[in-house]
């Protein structure tokens, strides 16, 4: 068996799992030009291992004995609906397994999670020139018209 006809394992994060979490996190973070003090590491990571039901989860896609990608998401309450819905927050795999279907598999590991926890609706954000996200989004959700707007600093 070669190394890419090994399985993805998706699972949830533990604690074990901070130092190639935190690696992944930040190449993830680096991509959106993103820089994170050490305490929102340390307070991120706790709260995905609490057991907080509002707090978000974490799960990590394991291929060959190492972590390859990550996905943090919540629910939360909507004013238009009763049941809670999904936000799916972070989504990352590791360059060197792009095309393995990690993302498709932690996506699809959130519709479960979401499934499970009575929340029909899961949804996400993108940067607009995200190209090659987007095109295994396009194939597991609808894309919306919605334009997002930030409180200025």
């Amino acid at each position: 068996m070669t190394n890419a006809d090994k399985p993805v394992v998706i699972r949830p994060l533990r604690p074990e799992d901070m130092a190639e979490w935190r690696d992944l996190w930040t190449a993830y973070l680096a991509f959106y030009n993103t820089v994170l003090p050490d305490a929102t590491f340390e307070s991120s990571f706790a709260r995905m291992l609490g057991d907080d039901p509002q707090d978000y989860h974490g799960l990590v896609a394991e291929h060959d004995g190492r972590i390859v990608g990550l996905t943090h998401y919540v629910f939360h309450r909507h004013g238009w609906q009763i049941a809670d819905v999904c936000y799916l927050q972070d989504l990352y795999a590791d360059p060197s397994v792009r095309g393995m279907g990690v993302g498709r598999a932690l996506i699809e590991a959130v519709y479960a999670a979401a499934d499970v926890a009575g929340a029909p609706r899961v949804y996400w954000n993108t940067q607009q020139d995200n190209t090659t996200a987007r095109q295994l989004y396009d194939r597991l959700a609808t894309l919306t018209p919605f334009v997002k707007y930030n409180r200025l600093p």
